[in-house]
């Protein structure tokens, strides 16, 4: 069964918990809010494992970690959500025991017009952000269930707080335009992320699931970590404006990383920046009205599961009746 847990604690962003002997894992950890969500999460002493598709990208990312933290555990693994069939082999080259959370960060953003689908015939931003990451919870499910209190973290996005699902059109083949259908995405993988934490506690499982977003998150704003990412003089001027709203990358991933170590974040909550959910440190947010809709979330697990072609029960089950069970079939 899962333990209570205790209630949150002040939080300090600059100076958040140690966690030694912990392993994480983050994907699309190479740039943006996942680099930020590794680099913080990497100073705590804990193992992190950079998931990307670009493996020179997670060198550089690899590089520039160890440069701001001296000492860092800093692993790679190349992980394609956009391939599915991939991410099971992938996981296995991990040669781990366990995993103490997971964070699904990784998404792509489609400004062009066209429509895209992968080699599987799925659009390719709701089978990156949504399919991939459901599919990569379930290979992953054994590492997460062997560890004492393991938390999947997904990173959704305040483009799906304006959004609703469409059942019938989930994959945007009838209604296509970039930005609905990036926002309908990580709308359908922040309820995915409800519901996971749901099934989780009907099995009593000790997994639990959280749902974080970086509020508004700008690259003029966010400082330099060469050569991931480099601002000049001339962006972050123009980005002093904003800052009265808005902030960089590096605090975007503040509710992630705390929504990781925290003990006393429970599942099934939705933490973003406190003020005005744009920007500040991390706080517990009420649930947007959509994502309480429990029928729909039911209906769109079993669909994903059968577009991403898994078990539907994800292979995640309490920690006492894993047995045999928390093999891979």
């Amino acid at each position: 069964m899962r333990p209570t847990a205790p209630q949150p604690q002040p939080w300090d962003v600059h100076r958040p918990p140690r966690a030694e002997g912990k392993i994480f894992l983050v994907t699309g950890g190479n740039a943006g809010i996942g680099y930020f969500v590794a680099e913080q999460l990497a100073a705590t002493g804990a193992t992190v494992v950079l998931g990307s598709r670009n493996p020179a990208k997670a060198e550089a990312a690899a590089v520039s970690i160890r440069s701001r933290v001296p000492g860092a555990r800093i692993r790679q693994v190349r992980l394609d959500l956009a391939e599915l069939r991939s991410l099971r082999p992938a996981v296995e080259t991990l040669e781990l025991d366990h995993l103490d959370a997971v964070v699904h960060n990784a998404g792509v953003a489609l400004d062009d017009p066209p429509r895209r689908e992968t080699r599987d015939g799925h659009e390719l931003m709701f089978a990156t952000n949504h399919l991939g990451h459901l599919a990569l919870t379930r290979w992953l499910a054994p590492l997460l269930s062997a560890a004492p209190a393991a938390r999947v973290v997904t990173v959704g996005s305040f483009a799906a707080k304006s959004e609703r699902l469409d059942l019938d059109d989930l994959q945007s083949a009838e209604d296509y335009r970039p930005k609905r259908t990036y926002g309908r995405s990580k709308l359908a993988q922040m309820h995915f992320a409800l519901e996971l934490d749901r099934r989780l506690r009907t099995s009593g499982s000790a997994v639990s699931s959280v749902v974080v977003h970086p509020g508004g998150a700008l690259d003029s704003l966010t400082p330099s970590r060469p050569p991931v990412h480099v601002r000049t003089a001339g962006e972050r001027l123009r980005g002093l404006p904003a800052g009265v709203i808005l902030q960089g990358k590096h605090a975007g991933a503040w509710p992630a990383v705390r929504a990781v170590l925290d003990p006393g974040i429970a599942g099934g909550r939705l933490w973003g920046p406190r003020v005005f959910g744009l920007r500040g440190k991390p706080r517990c947010e009420q649930l947007w009205s959509h994502l309480t809709d429990t029928t729909l979330a039911a209906q769109l697990w079993d669909i994903s599961c059968e577009l991403a072609e898994v078990d539907p029960s994800l292979g995640l089950v309490a920690r006492e009746a894993r047995g045999n069970a928390g093999g891979m079939p």
